[in-house]
């Protein structure tokens, strides 16, 4: 499941097969990419690998994440320095107009590499969710 379980578990009493469903859905979106970036705001604080205050910032760390996983890259479009600056280029407009952005490629199989920065305080998507630092 792609999209966070609803915040109230069932309650004690519900029919079993409700509350596993609960559960599986609970275990299968911490281990995911969620469907819709701003998501990642309701992932455990542990998977959240930094913070920035300024979208230059956060943009920069995103271009450079793919460099440590280039050798095993299934794509050689992948590698190409000249697409990766303008992913990070992108991803500076877009943090600054408040959005998110996403970014993965395939690595050796089955490997997939996600990665994603996120503006919070507020989400111009999502401005309900709270930012890691504040839950």
């Amino acid at each position: 499941m792609r999209r966070p379980p609803h915040p109230d578990p069932p309650p004690a009493g519900s029919r079993p097969e409700l509350i596993e469903r609960h559960r599986l859905v609970a275990a299968e979106f911490r281990d995911l990419p969620p469907l819709e970036t701003a998501y990642w705001l309701v992932k455990p604080r542990s998977l959240v690998w930094g913070t920035w205050e300024e979208a230059k910032e956060a943009a920069s760390w995103l271009g450079e994440r793919p460099a440590e996983y280039a050798p095993r890259f299934a794509a050689e479009h992948d590698r190409d320095a000249v697409r990766l600056a303008r992913v990070v280029e992108a991803a500076v407009e877009r943090l600054h107009a408040g959005g998110a952005v996403s970014y993965g490629c395939y690595l050796d199989r089955p490997s997939y590499l996600a990665l994603a920065v996120v503006t919070c305080s507020p989400n111009r998507v999502a401005p309900e969710l709270p930012c890691p630092h504040d839950s």
